[in-house]
Parts: structure tokens; sequence; C-alpha cells
């Protein structure tokens, strides 16, 4: 045990008050200490009573954890916890007087709970009395009738004052002015209270003094000292020296508490030895006994005391009553009657919660507490003893732990899925006669933890689909239920990876996670795979989440998607085979048996045979079952040799499927005979392969040269149309360079143009190409270029319109690649020169070209169109590169090259001196346009005219023109070019 001396300043004192801590071990795991406090009374509110978290060995997050809180059975509470603290405070004003009256010690009982986990402290605390209370006396006087005769050492009976202070504040002492006749005597009874007595030691006169008035002061031994007073009145009268006295000073009696009014608890008794009206004895209830005269009379002839209100064993057990006899001369006597409450079985048990839990965890272990709960019964002894008892098949008991406090643990293992709530009902009884119970019911939820895996209906399940299935049909369903709740019972279900002969199970089914719906990822085919199984797991949303597996067998049905397959006899095409029959066979000759088979299963399987045509029908037949062909009737002479028939092979499914074989009969004694039949047999069959073949590459080739017009049409279509818009957006300014042909005649004298500013083309244009006719346009002799002084050519306004116009009302055609070549260029035969009679560069062929001549034209004419086509721009109006600054005649195909003409040693092939004026050209045009601007297209005349080193007289037409590129020769040519060199 601890003592802790702990000092308490209030506004006007200073007090030391002892706090007194037991901490004791109990053996019960509820309470586990108890701390006892003692305070003075009257303390204002919010005052320190203790530091509760100390003196327990408490943390302040223990206390604000476990919400800490105070438990008391009474109406008021006093005291409050602060949590954030840890102290206890005042709550009330605390009044000991009215809270405990005069027993002592006054104390508080309660109790301080914790939860999580429940924990219990008993407090006691101590309420000390301060002297807040004087001396009271019930009568402000007294009177009394006093004989003069009245011996020395007679007593008179005074009130007793009342000191609702204990202790040392309480009623100490009494004291009586004046004293000249009289003196208190104080007498100390049983139960701690006083009789005061007023004795008489000196003898009246009545004659002397009629009349005496004294003051009794009641004082207290508190600090300060409290004290009240009561008026004395003294009347002397004469002749009645006898007291009455009281047969017995203390009288003892008991009253069951559920006594009725009226009841008669005992009789006082007084004598009185004085005669006549001095010894009638008359009684009466002391006026001290405060509350007395409300439950308690006394009869005051004959002394009878009764009961006339109620009395409760509970509020007091025992009452103590002064009784007063009293003559009619003053003396009086006085007793005590001592009532003893006994108690009855009136009060069934009351009970407490102190602290319940709602819901518990399913899986909480045995012992765990759910309720705690304080049970009393007022009564005593037997009445009071109290048994408790829980409704039955609950699997909680309940526990008493001390002082009636009592807790309810769970005494066997829980199981939502079995019961998810209880009622319990807790009972409790005295042991009275009646016994008196009580009872509460405390409702309790029991958690859901996962403690159960899904559960399938069944360890295996089977099922089928029909081959051919859609991709993404459903098969069936499966489901698992799981016994606990909410997301603890969300079951998904998840494909178990596997392979079904090596491929992964994902590419044949897949699971719905929520549904359990098992679809088909794949067409099934019942030839390739008959069943396969798997495994699903389906698993909880639990933490940690518990799973069951299960397994499934799907078997694929067979549908009837494979037709017959004859094995017999085997078809080929390259030979025939042929069943020989002689025509001496009998009735029911075999002739051969087909032989098939059905890869599906079942009736799909069932195969029947039927003749569907044949050379003669009544000849022959087919069996149905066997497919075995038989005769039906004799052979005659009028059966053709060659015997074809066609046998349908049918299947049973539906619908059903057939194959059809041709089988090949002849009907010969001799074998040269079957082999004559049978070349005509192969001879049929080549013919209709080779038709069939020719047919459809007959139809391709259509096809495709349709595909290949149409491409064509709408490229030239379009390459026309896009040549337009650039003439129009140009509006006439492009520039026109004209070339120079080499070796053309000089029309003018010195050049090849006959004006520096006049160009002589002649132009041959297709009509259209659907004809090989040419037209042959006359030469211009207009100018139809522009130079002006910045060096920019361009057509002018007339020339532009008339080009437009002739553009418009003819579409361009392809130019001819001849009109630069003069006659010795040209392609030709091989000894074919110009003649003086044409001009250079016209006239048709000088004799009709060879075979070799007409593939060089064609090849130069394809050169033409893929340079053509290879070199466009945006800036030449679709015209190939030879009309750019940049053309040389390196851009001139020579067609000659390493040509060879059948039935000539001559080969053609590029001079080497053409070739050098080729790069030598190429050169000076490339360094053109380097010297000239940007928008210059043609050097000026003058610049034309004269060349580097030609003075100012120099002819415009003495620029040397390269040689155009000769032939090599042969020596079959060497003869003729002599003689034109001579000539």
């Amino acid at each position: 045990m601890y003592v802790l001396d702990v000092k308490i300043t209030g506004q006007e004192r200073t007090m030391t008050r002892q706090v007194l801590l037991f901490i004791s071990a109990l053996y019960l795991g509820l309470v586990q200490g108890q701390v006892s406090y003692s305070i003075p009374e009257e303390m204002a509110k919010g005052s320190v009573v203790g530091n509760i978290a100390q003196d327990l060995g408490l943390d302040l997050k223990r206390l604000r954890s476990g919400k800490g809180r105070i438990y008391t059975d009474q109406s008021t509470e006093y005291i409050e916890l602060s949590r954030d603290r840890g102290v206890l405070l005042i709550k009330e004003r605390i009044d000991r007087e009215a809270l405990c009256g005069q027993t002592t010690p006054c104390a508080l009982h309660f109790q301080i709970i914790l939860e999580k986990p429940m924990e219990l402290y008993r407090v006691t605390v101590e309420i000390t009395d301060i002297n807040d209370n004087a001396p009271i006396f019930t009568v402000s006087e007294m009177k009394f009738e006093i004989s003069e005769l009245a011996n020395a050492g007679a007593r008179f009976v005074l009130e007793t004052a009342v000191d609702n202070d204990v202790g040392i504040n309480g009623l100490q002492s009494y004291a009586l002015k004046p004293t000249e006749h009289f003196v208190l005597k104080t007498q100390n009874l049983a139960d701690g209270t006083k009789t005061v007595e007023m004795v008489l030691q000196k003898q009246l006169d009545r004659e002397k003094q009629e009349q005496m008035s004294l003051l009794l002061t009641a004082l207290d031994g508190g600090e300060p000292q409290m004290s009240g007073t009561m008026a004395i009145l003294i009347t002397i009268i004469d002749a009645n020296d006898n007291a009455p006295v009281c047969a017995q000073p203390i009288y003892k009696t008991s009253v069951k508490e559920n006594a009725l009014r009226g009841t008669i608890l005992t009789t006082v008794s007084a004598s009185d030895a004085d005669q006549g009206s001095y010894g009638i004895v008359t009684y009466s209830l002391s006026s001290s006994a405060k509350g007395l005269a409300e439950l308690f009379e006394i009869d005051a002839q004959d002394g009878t005391l009764r009961l006339i209100g109620n009395i409760d064993f509970e509020k007091n057990a025992q009452y103590q009553i002064s009784v007063q006899a009293k003559d009619q001369g003053g003396h009086s006597d006085s007793c005590k009657v001592i009532v003893d409450v006994t108690d009855v079985n009136d009060n069934s048990p009351t009970i407490s919660i102190i602290s319940e839990s709602n819901e518990i965890p399913e899986n909480s272990a045995t012992g765990t507490v759910v309720a705690m709960m304080n049970i009393k019964d007022a009564d005593t002894a037997e009445n009071g003893n109290v048994k408790c008892d829980l409704n039955e098949e609950t699997p909680f008991i309940i526990k008493s732990s001390s002082d009636g406090f009592y807790s309810i643990v769970t005494d066997d293992a829980l199981d939502r899925e079995q019961v998810s709530g209880y009622n319990i009902t807790v009972t409790c009884s005295d042991e009275g006669v009646p016994s008196l119970s009580s009872s509460v019911t405390l409702s309790l939820k029991v958690t859901d933890v996962n403690d159960n895996p899904p559960v399938f209906n069944s360890a295996m399940y089977e099922a089928s689909i029909l081959e051919n299935n859609s991709p993404g049909v459903s098969i069936f369903r499966i489901q698992a239920k799981d016994a606990d709740w909410n997301q603890n019972a969300r079951v998904s279900y998840i494909l178990e990876e596997s392979t079904v002969n090596g491929v992964g199970i994902s590419s044949f089914v897949s699971v719905s996670a929520d549904s359990g719906v098992i679809n088909a990822m794949c067409s099934f085919d019942f030839e390739q795979i008959k069943n396969f199984q798997f495994h699903v797991k389906a698993q909880d949303g639990g933490s940690p989440p518990l799973s069951s597996n299960v397994t499934i067998r799907i078997s694929i049905q067979d549908q009837n998607d494979n037709a017959p397959q004859v094995l017999y006899p085997v078809q080929t095409s390259s030979s025939v085979v042929a069943e020989m029959v002689p025509r001496s066979a009998d009735v029911g000759y075999l002739v051969t048996k087909i032989v098939a088979v059905d890869v599906d299963s079942g009736q799909n399987a069932w195969l029947s045979y039927k003749l569907q045509k044949g050379t003669d029908r009544a000849l022959f037949e087919v069996g149905a079952q066997n497919g075995e062909i038989r005769t039906i009737r004799q052979v005659t002479d009028k059966d053709g040799v060659k015997q074809k028939l066609t046998v349908l092979v049918e299947d049973n499914g539906q619908p059903s499927r057939s194959a059809t074989v041709n089988v090949n009969v002849a009907l010969a004694d001799s074998f040269p005979e079957v082999l004559s039949e049978f070349t005509e047999f192969t001879h049929d069959k080549e013919y209709n392969d080779n038709l069939t073949f020719y047919l459809v590459l007959a139809l391709a080739v259509v096809s495709f040269l349709f595909i290949v017009s149409i491409i064509a049409i709408l490229s030239v279509k379009c390459y026309r149309w896009k040549q337009e818009r650039m003439f129009y957006k140009s509006n006439g300014n492009l520039p026109v360079i004209p070339y120079y042909p080499p070796l053309y005649a000089d029309v003018g004298g010195t050049g090849t143009l006959p004006h520096p500013h006049v160009f002589n083309y002649d132009a041959c244009r297709t009509m259209d190409s659907r004809k090989s006719d040419i037209k042959y346009d006359g030469t211009y002799s207009r100018s139809i270029v522009s130079l002006e002084t910045t060096g920019t050519a361009t057509l002018p306004p007339f020339q532009t319109d008339k080009l437009v116009n002739e553009d418009s009302t003819e579409q361009q055609k392809p130019p001819n690649p001849d009109w630069r070549f003069n006659q010795n260029q040209r392609p030709g035969p091989s000894g074919a020169a110009a003649t003086p009679d044409m001009a250079v560069g016209t006239g048709p062929w000088p004799q009709p070209p060879t075979e070799a001549e007409q593939l060089q034209a064609l090849m130069a004419a394809a050169n033409e169109v893929s340079e053509a086509t290879n070199t466009l721009t945006p800036g030449t109006m679709g015209l190939s590169t030879r009309y750019s600054p940049q053309f040389t005649l390196q851009h001139v195909p020579d067609y000659r090259q390493n040509v060879y003409i059948p039935g000539s040693t001559a080969t053609l092939t590029s001079n080497p001196q053409q070739q050098q004026q080729q790069q030598q050209m190429q050169q000076q045009m490339q360094m053109g346009p380097q010297q000239m601007g940007p928008q210059q297209a043609l050097p000026p005349p003058q610049a034309a005219a004269a060349g580097p080193g030609a003075g100012p007289g120099a002819d415009p037409g003495a620029m040397g023109q390269p040689e155009a590129p000769k032939a090599a020769q042969t020596p079959a040519s060497k003869k003729k070019s002599t003689k034109k060199e001579k000539k």
C-alpha cells in the first residue's frame, strides 16, 4: 500500500489530505487495481481530485484509445475523468452531509472502464468533513416549571443540538449561562450521541425569583468554531418533588420493512411516585430525532409506539427513537427505543451494462469478452444473493469477477455461416422467497471472416458442344458458392493454364470471371479432337483469398460435315481402270465392290450405295449396304462392250452428304477388246481435261488484256489532261527552245535554218491511235519564237491562240522519232541511202523494211516513249527534255547501237566521233545556264551568231553543226561509201 500526501489549497484554507493508493493483483482479469483518494467536501467544480493515470500507471494514449470513462451506480456523477490530462475532476459540488449524513467514513465508489481490451479499475474517493454547519437546536426555547421544593441534584433533560458535521467538526460541548442554580451534565450514549441534562445545584426559592431565563449554547470543534443557542425559561412552582422514572432505559424491537402502517412496535412505560396531578406521566418523542416523527408516533397516555410511515431496510436498517416521560409538575425522564428493520425480499436484482460489443468476428478466440455488467441486489443475506444465467444454446458463459461485476465471454468457436447473430438474454435472480429476477437482452452480430473457400456443386463437370460451332458461343455455365458474406463471398472464375495437344487451353475456351460462363474460343472439329478437359479455379474476394478447383470435360459432338470418301476404285486422271465382265457371266455376277469411308461418326458415317446412272441400268445393280455391283440379268450380244456406271455413295447424316464414283465395266471375253475400249476412255478424259484448261486460260488472258487496256486509256487521258492544264496556266509564256537536228540541209545558205528567226520543221503526227496513217503538216515559215532584248524567248499572242486552237481541235500526238534523223541515220536496210530527189528527213521508206528493221523501229519507238515519260517536269508542259536548254545530243537515242540485223554482217553501233561531239555539246550546255540569268532561256541573236573566237562579221550560220553518227561500216558497204564520197 502506498500513502500519498497531497496538499489542496482552497480560497480560505490549506488542508492536507491523504491519498490512499491501493494496488492489488487480483486473480480475476477484469479488475486490475484499486485507488483511493481523500478530498474535503465543498470543493469547487473542476478541482483536481488526483492524477489517476499516474497512480494507475496508465499512459494517456491508453486512456484515449480505450475510451476511458467512469461508471457509477449513483444517480449523480460527482467525479469526471479527463482523458487528455489523465486526472479526476470535480464535476458537481459535493455536500458530505447530503451525501452520507452522519455516516462515517463517507466515500464515493466508482469504476474506471477501459475498452479494447476491456479493463476495470475501482476508485474510492473519501469525502472528509469540513466545518460548514453550525450546531442547531430544533426548538428555539424550552420552558420548565420547577417546584421550589426541587431538591439539589434534580435533573432536567434539555433538547440536544444537531450538527450535521461529523468528527471534530461535529457537536462537541454545551455551555449554560448563568450557572448560579443549574449546571450542565452530558452523557455519551452507545450510538455516539450525547444527552444534555440541566442539574439543579441550588434550591430554588419562588419567593425570591418566580421565573428564570437561561441560555444553552452548543459548540462544535471546528476551525473556526461555530455554535447554536437555545433559550430556557424556568417557572418556579411548588410541591412536585418526584420525577417520572422509565421502566427501562433502552427498549429494543424489530419490524419488517414491508410492515403496514399502524403496526405497534413497542410500549414505553414510566412511573411517578407523586400522586394526583403530579403523578400523571405523559409520553412524547424527542424533537431532536430528525425525520422520525414522519415514521413513528407514540401514544402520550399509554406510551404505545406505532409505525405510521414506510420504512426501507435498504435506506435505514435501524432506528433509535428517544422517548420522554414527563409528569405534570415538570419532572421528566427519558429512554431510548431501538427499532431494527428486518429485510424482506422486495428488490429484484439490478443489471447495469458497463460495456458491450455490438459485433464480434467469427474467428474470435474462446474467452473473448463481449460485455461487462454490474449486477446488484439491494436486499441482504439470501435475499441479496444473485445468480445469473444465460439463455440456452449460445456459445457464451457469464463469469463473476468481484463485487457484483460480471462479464460475458465466448465459450465455444463461432461460425457466422451457421449463426450470424445472437440475442443473449441474461437472467439474474436472487435466493429470496419468493425469488425475484431481472433480465436484459444483448444483441451481438457475428462478423464474417474469410474462412470458407468457394465450393462447386460437383467435383467434375461434363458438357458437350456440336462441332463447327461459332467462336464465342457459350458452352455451359459453372457455379461455385461461398458461404461467407459480402466481399468474402464474391467468387471470380479463373481458367487454369494447361495444354491440349500442345496448344494452350486459352485457345480453346474462355471463362467469364464474373458469371462462370464457359465460351468456345474456336470452332471445334470432331475429326481432330473429340474431347478435352481443363481446370477452372474459383477464387473469392477475401484477404487472403481462398480458392478451389474443378475439372471440366468437354465432349465434341459430331456433325455431318464430311462427305464419304471412295477408297476403291481409285479415281485417277492419268489412267482408267475398267472392270471386265465376261459375256457368259451369270445373273448376280460380282463385278466389283465400292469401298468408301466417312470420317464422321455414328449415323453420320453410315453409308448407303445406289446406282445413279449407267449405260444400261437394267444390267447392273448396287448393294445398298455393301456397295457390291452385280449383274441382274444375263449379258447379251446387244449389250455394248463399254459400260460406264456412276454410283452415288451417301451417308445417313442430316442433311446427308454424298460422293460419286465412276466405274468402267468392259463386257468382253478377251483382253484386246478391253484394251481398245480403255484407250477410248483415256482419250476422252484427256480431251476433256485439255479443253477445260484452255477455256480457263483464254478467260484469264482476255480479262488481263481488258484490264490493261482500261488502265492504258485512263493513263493517256490523265496525261493529256495534265498537258492542257499546264499549258493553260502558263498563258503562252513558256520558252520554246528550238532543236537543231544534225545534218539538215541548208535552206538559207550557210546554216541549217534559212534565217536566225525562221525555223523550218517537218511535223509528222498520227491522226488517230487506232490508225497507222501519217499526217504531214506543211513547213512553217513564220517565226514562232520572239526573242526579246532581255533574252527571254516567248510566243507571240497570235501564235499562242493558234497553238491553243490547234490543240483544242486536235489532240497532241506523240512526235515521230524519225524527224530528227536524215535518211542516212534512219533505220532501214543495210545499204539504204538518201536520194537526191527527196528532201533529207522526208519521204517513205526507200524499200520495204525487213523484219529486223521493223524490230529496230519498234525498239526506237519504245525507247522514245520511255524517255518522254521519265523526263517530264512541271516546266516542260509535257514535252520531252530535248526541248529544254539542258538538252544535248546524248538524249537522242542511238537506235543502231549493238543492233544486230539478221541476214547482214553489219552491226549498228554508235560512231566514236559522234560520241565525242555529244560530250562537247553537253559540256557547253551545262556552262550556258551558269553564265545566263535565271530568266534567259536562249541567248540573244547577237550572242548566238558570234561564237567563241568569231569576229563581228562572222556568219551566224557558220557555226559548225555536229555530225550525225555513222553506222559502222562492213566490208559489204565500203564500196558504196567510197562512191558516195567521190560524188
